[in-house]
């Protein structure tokens, strides 16, 4: 893995309840940097072709309703694991069933109001960043000011030598 981007979009409702600065205080604790960020709102064409790989499925309607009924946030999330450890922190699809401690387990309830969307691949990420970021300059922070944490994470994943020095 190591230094990676990836995509996070605040649905809806987690802008709705104000849970923006909660959840990128989340995201920035963990030690990840936000890289790019804006608030739009989604045309249902941007939001069907990010949900295209659910059409056809019987909740895909409702959600890019949900989606496009209010101003969502943007982001491109990038640090060690990003894609990985931002998932993680997201939690379960279903909110009542996501762990105490991650985002959908400590504010939501829901399956389809949940907060968050989070790239889950490599690929994934580079699809959604392209499609809501194209050419947009990122303004993530250095990695050399950020070295205590990313070589601490390196020491410790697979390869990377692990234990302390």
């Amino acid at each position: 893995m190591g230094f990676e981007r990836t995509f996070v979009m605040l649905k809806p409702d987690a802008v709705a309840r104000g849970l923006i600065g909660e959840i990128v205080g989340r995201i920035e604790r963990k030690g990840l940097t936000i890289a790019a960020m804006r608030m739009e709102m989604l045309s249902r064409e941007t939001a069907e072709s990010h949900y295209a790989e659910h059409r056809g499925k019987p909740f895909f309607d409702g959600l890019v309703e949900f989606v496009c009924s209010g101003p969502v946030v943007l982001m491109v999330v990038e640090g060690f694991s990003a894609i990985s450890v931002t998932r993680r922190l997201a939690g379960k699809t279903a909110g009542a069933e996501a762990d105490p401690g991650t985002i959908r387990g400590d504010l939501a309830l829901s399956n389809r109001y949940n907060l968050i969307h989070a790239s889950d691949s490599p690929e994934s990420a580079e699809r959604e960043i392209g499609r809501f970021f194209g050419g947009a300059e990122f303004f993530g922070a250095p990695r050399e000011r950020l070295r205590w944490i990313y070589d601490a994470a390196e020491r410790r994943s697979p390869g990377g030598g692990g234990g302390h020095e």
